[in-house]
């Protein structure tokens, strides 16, 4: 895979700095007109499944702005700062954007092939295709779980696509998209896996 060389690390480069703005500002326009009951946008741009017959053609890219909680926004912002930062540095903005909106989308519409699920939120699975981008190029990094306990970001990663397959699997019904955490980390790894036997990709 081309490598980027950025002329200097930037604590807030572009995609991610906008991408943290775009998804602050959704979700206060969603509290706004929820708590007003004017509009509810997470059903508006959240990605439905066919089966509800409210699926729109927009959805598979809005719904990954939204959120349903300030904790739900928080965790997936700083995941995205995180790791995005790195990534963005390394790979560039291009091929970063490029990334996070692929995996995004692909998350989305592989979530909707699971039984039982009528309506998602989240920037969730493409940062899931984020964890498993710095895992995969950077696998001897360590991260600390709790800020607290070293461990390599192999280790990490394969621990937490155990994690999701088994609360996919046992955890079904418990209101987080499992299944679309998986899907954009398959997503991202095929992509990788095409940029390392493409190098000279211009995305």
């Amino acid at each position: 895979m081309a490598q980027y060389q950025p002329q200097g690390f930037r604590m807030l480069p572009p995609a991610v700095k906008h991408l943290l703005i775009i998804n602050t500002l959704c979700y206060l326009a969603y509290y706004v007109l929820a708590s007003r009951h004017i509009i509810d946008l997470n059903r508006v741009c959240g990605i439905w499944s066919l089966q509800t017959g409210n699926f729109q053609l927009w959805q598979p890219l809005t719904y990954m702005f939204m959120h349903g909680s300030f904790d739900h926004l928080f965790f997936n912002m700083f995941s995205l700062w995180m790791f995005g930062t790195t990534l963005e540095n390394y790979w560039g903005t291009r091929r970063f954007l490029f990334y996070y909106l692929v995996c995004g989308i692909g998350a989305g519409l592989l979530n909707m092939l699971v039984p039982g699920v009528h309506l998602s939120v989240g920037a969730s699975g493409a940062v899931y295709a984020l964890l498993l981008a710095f895992g995969m190029l950077f696998p001897n990094e360590y991260i600390y779980l709790y800020f607290l306990v070293p461990i390599k970001t192999k280790w990490f990663i394969i621990g937490m696509i155990a994690i999701e397959i088994l609360e996919g699997v046992f955890r079904s019904y418990d209101g987080i998209a499992h299944f679309a955490h998986l899907g954009g980390m398959l997503i991202g790894f095929l992509l990788i896996l095409y940029w390392r036997k493409h190098p000279f990709s211009r995305i």
